[in-house]
């Protein structure tokens, strides 16, 4: 398809490359090529530093921004700054609270498209991360790699305080909370918070439902 076609496409809304593996469609080849590599694992794209790899360019690009330090992409509000220009943005939607992204079965909003794409996934019911240690799969790849952790026996995140190990970063943020006392989780209805949220929720029930 040439490059005009292509650009016609997005105007069509057509989209004649399709993948075997999971139904994915897109106007360019291309695009279908870089996604395939969800399937098959493959990233050609190599750090000459460390053992890191990428599927594409620019997830190298921003890799290699870790070892120089440098960080291109500054926030005009803050003295927030980035080596990631979709970091930016994201931290960008903060100020301004814009969420231009909206499920059309839903009417869930992001600020982030790739959070739009990944949403759909819980209509659609798609899970296209596969585990090669077992027949599990995964609508995002984080949640893949928590999986792959159980296999692994990985727990990357450390506690500095007691030396508490976990396999998710949202996890330790969780465990923290017993160190720093911080109960972010408020009730409405009486001055009673709470560290997480499942104990919001039994309060609710217990304290303050209509029976």
């Amino acid at each position: 398809m040439s490059t005009l076609n292509q650009h016609l496409a997005t105007h069509t809304g057509d989209k004649p490359y399709m993948c075997g593996e999971c139904g994915y469609r897109t106007a360019k080849k291309s695009e279908l090529s870089r996604h395939m590599r969800t399937h098959t694992g493959e990233k050609p794209y190599k750090c000459d530093q460390c053992d890191y790899s990428a599927t594409r360019k620019y997830h190298l690009d921003q890799h290699l921004a870790n070892h120089t330090g440098d960080k291109p992409f500054k926030c005009d509000q803050c003295d927030y700054s980035t080596a990631r220009k979709h970091s930016l943005h994201r931290h960008l939607a903060r100020h301004t609270g814009d969420k231009p992204y909206m499920c059309g079965d839903c009417g869930y909003r992001t600020a982030r498209k790739y959070d739009l794409s990944t949403h759909m996934r819980t209509h659609t019911g798609e899970k296209p991360y596969k585990c090669d240690q077992c027949d599990y799969s995964a609508a995002d790849k984080s949640t893949l790699n928590r999986h792959l952790a159980m296999h692994t026996g990985d727990k990357p995140y450390m506690c500095g305080e007691c030396g508490y190990r976990t396999t998710q970063k949202s996890t330790l943020s969780r465990h923290m909370r017993t160190h720093t006392g911080e109960k972010p989780y408020k009730c409405d209805q009486c001055d009673y918070s709470a560290a997480h949220k499942s104990n919001l929720n039994q309060h609710l029930q217990f304290t303050h439902a209509q029976w």
